[in-house]
């Protein structure tokens, strides 16, 4: 192990990708809604409050694991070549301009 080969990571995830997630997770979140409005009387405010928080914390691992699983299928990992820089876009410097001794 004398030369340690160097990579570039690239995420390609965009919003697309992730968009049908977002709108199962905000459809779940308006059920739950709805199930706590039927629910709701006052003899019963205590197991809609239950079944919203139910609905919720069952679910949240799922679209965290969703999120999760689909971020990490779209980073790609290439070896770079010898010529090849780690660096994607040029830096813009400012030019250096040459010290000038004032005597």
């Amino acid at each position: 192990m004398d030369k340690l080969q160097r990579y570039r990571m690239v995420c390609t995830l965009s919003f697309g990708d992730i968009y049908g997630q977002i709108v199962i997770w905000l459809i779940v979140i308006f059920l739950s809604l709805a199930t706590a409005l039927a629910l709701w009387s006052t003899t019963r405010q205590i197991y809609a409050l239950a079944t919203v928080g139910l609905i919720l914390v069952l679910s949240l691992p799922f679209l965290l694991f969703a999120f999760v699983t689909t971020l990490l299928n779209h980073i790609e990992f290439t070896p770079l070549t010898l010529e090849e820089s780690t660096r994607t876009s040029p830096v813009n410097l400012p030019p250096q301009e040459t010290a000038q001794v004032i005597s």
